[in-house]
């Protein structure tokens, strides 16, 4: 039982440093590819120097290295569990676009690309030519073209670059779930398997690497001549004229701005930048998600009140030290029998046991993903604006009198003035016949006697509306038409998993936790709390499990789905947690279900709920009734 005089460090004070070790991993994984490109980029004239690191290739892997770590601050920064959810791309577009995460990610990698090209200019001998200025002569200068679009050229490629990370969300982290297998704890090596992981994906950033490169070098040869070649080249010259003796006219020079040599040496140099940013990617995504254990055991576990940190962290605010902490209650729930004895044991807690707590806490995270299910398609409920009572102002006057001063004289009614009322009335009523002319209603009703037959042979209905939207599914089917698109897959997440960000590993690890701890409690609860609640958790999963299998079955497909395809995986893996889950407790605790309180019922629609054929709970359950009449007989 915890103290109540040992200071409660919150869950954030381990998952941090937790957090700080594995992204160390990823910055010496980046460090040595730089310096593996700082000798690639060497001129080899001496072998020592070539690999040594103090002198040119260490200062150019330094600088290699400050283009690689940028992005590692910006995904830092921005990380967050859970899958964006909207009902289609478009949405998702209008609530992430102008927002400052999207400004950072594009000023960051157009910063980390300009940089790349410098170190990599500087690298290059005269004989590339690619020096920024050019002697024609002793003393006539001129400004080097190839240079500027070789610069531009990483400009782009950084703007598309990050384009593509805030499009493919790349800042989302894959929290994994536990499984409720019986099967060893987990062992803190699990490194080798994130190696293993890594290395899988190798390919895979290749090939990616080698087409971005290639899109990345066509859009450069593109966007620069027609749309930016005039504007940067009068710019540069502006900014150059005062260091260097340019020529004073602004023409753009006739020749073409890049060469093959150039175009080659771009390519080259895009291999390398978007080869570490890939890796700094997925490195980032795979070392960062690692199972919240520290040498074996629950981050917690060094806490001097373990179970304190631990529910500080199932409390947060913040949606990634909720779902970090849900995944270690659910590491305790199935691995660790002394942490699930302490959750047991631990009574004299402020707010309540400490059971208590987290099965209201796992409870209300199912409900909450019920409650989003029942408030699907419905209108929001209007918020009631509360009006502040005026204050009652004192009179220190005497208040005006109401006697009638004017009287007004009634008019007189006369045969004019109701003959101009008639009139009017005529006039300005919406019944009035049109006045169009005989040849304008002709013209008008031929038009639209045209448009219902152009309508009716292409939809086959006479209704006008069928024809605009077989233009608009038409142009969904097209690739320019997917924004628009309010898949299946989409509304079933938003409506599932709520919005903005919706993370399925959390209510997998709430439901994997909640049964496994109710299930061990069956040999490790020596008070026996845990069996006061096993009821309401079985009717809680079975009408979650129900609800959840029927509102999936029976969501419409949207017409703008060109595709209809009713898959959803995130979703499919919350509902297999919650059969699974609420299987075990039925074969658990189907023997003392009239202990439980639970009926015949109950059972029943538990078991139609998690889709198991077995009959012993309804068999153990007929004999504790037939046993319990014969002792009332007797």
């Amino acid at each position: 039982m915890a103290s109540t005089t040992v200071r409660k460090r919150p869950y954030k004070d381990f998952l941090q440093p937790a957090l700080h070790r594995r992204f160390s991993v990823t910055v010496w994984l980046l460090l040595a590819i730089s310096y593996l490109q700082a000798i690639a980029l060497s001129n080899w004239s001496s072998f020592i120097w070539v690999w040594f690191p103090i002198g040119p290739t260490g200062i150019r892997a330094f600088f290699l290295s400050i283009c690689s770590l940028p992005v590692v601050i910006l995904r830092i920064a921005q990380y967050h569990p859970g899958l964006r959810t909207s009902d289609s791309g478009f949405q998702t577009f209008k609530k992430h676009a102008l927002k400052l995460p999207t400004a950072e990610a594009i000023i960051t990698y157009v910063f980390s690309a300009y940089i790349f090209s410098q170190v990599y200019l500087w690298s290059l001998p005269e004989s590339a030519g690619l020096e920024w200025i050019t002697y024609f002569t002793s003393d006539r200068a001129r400004l080097n073209e190839k240079t500027i679009f070789f610069t531009t050229h990483f400009v782009i490629l950084g703007l598309a670059q990050a384009i593509l990370h805030v499009f493919k969300d790349n800042d989302r982290l894959l929290l994994g779930t536990t499984s409720l297998s019986n099967s060893a704890p987990q062992k803190a090596g699990d490194a080798d398997n994130q190696w293993k992981s890594f290395w899988d994906q190798a390919p895979a950033m290749l090939v990616s690497t080698l087409n971005m490169s290639v899109v990345g070098l066509v859009l450069s040869t593109i966007i620069y001549p027609v749309f930016l070649r005039t504007t940067i080249w009068r710019t540069m010259l502006f900014f150059l004229r005062p260091i260097y003796s340019l020529p004073r006219t602004n023409m753009v020079p006739v020749s073409y701005p890049f060469s093959i040599n150039t175009l080659f040496r771009c390519w080259i140099a895009s291999l390398f930048l978007l080869f570490i940013w890939t890796v700094a990617n997925v490195a980032f995504s795979i070392f960062l998600v690692k199972e919240p254990l520290k040498n074996g055991k629950p981050l917690t576990s060094e806490s001097k009140d373990p179970n304190g940190s631990l529910l500080n962290g199932l409390k947060a605010k913040k949606l990634s030290i909720r779902a970090f902490a849900t995944w270690e209650l659910a590491f305790i729930a199935r691995d660790f029998p002394e942490r699930r004895k302490a959750i047991y044991e631990d009574i004299d807690r402020q707010g309540g046991p400490m059971w208590s707590q987290v099965y209201d806490i796992c409870l209300t995270t199912l409900k909450e993903m019920e409650a989003r299910i029942d408030s699907f398609g419905k209108p929001p409920k209007p918020v009631e604006a509360v009006k502040e009572p005026e204050p009652v102002k004192q009179r220190i006057t005497q208040p005006p009198k109401e006697d009638a001063i004017f009287q007004s004289t009634p008019q007189k009614k006369s045969f004019r003035t109701e003959v101009e009322k008639t009139l009017n009335k005529v006039a300005t009523s919406p019944t009035q016949g049109s006045q169009l002319s005989p040849a304008a209603k002709k013209a008008l009703a031929t038009a639209k006697q045209q448009l219902l037959e152009a309508g009716k042979a292409a939809t086959g209905s006479e209704d006008p509306q069928n024809l605009f939207r077989d233009l608009a599914l038409k142009v969904l089917q097209w690739p320019i038409g997917w924004p628009f698109r309010q898949e299946y897959t989409r509304r079933l997440n938003k409506a599932v998993l709520g919005e903005p960000y919706g993370e399925p590993s959390l209510l997998i690890n709430a439901t994997n936790a909640l049964g496994q701890l109710a299930v061990h409690s069956l040999n490790e609860d020596k008070y026996g709390n845990v069996q006061r609640d096993v009821a309401t958790i079985i009717r809680t999963l079975t009408s979650v499990t129900k609800k959840l299998e029927n509102f999936k079955s029976t969501l419409s497909i949207s017409w703008t789905d060109v595709e209809k395809k009713k898959v959803s995986p995130h979703v499919d893996s919350v509902l297999e947690a919650l059969k699974i889950a609420l299987g075990e407790l039925v074969q658990a605790f189907g023997p003392y279900a009239r202990d439980l309180r639970l009926s015949l019922t109950d059972v029943r629609l538990a078991k139609e709920a998690a889709v198991i054929e077995a009959k012993e709970g309804e068999q153990a359950l007929e004999q504790q009734e037939q046993t319990a009449e014969m002792r009332q007989v007797r």
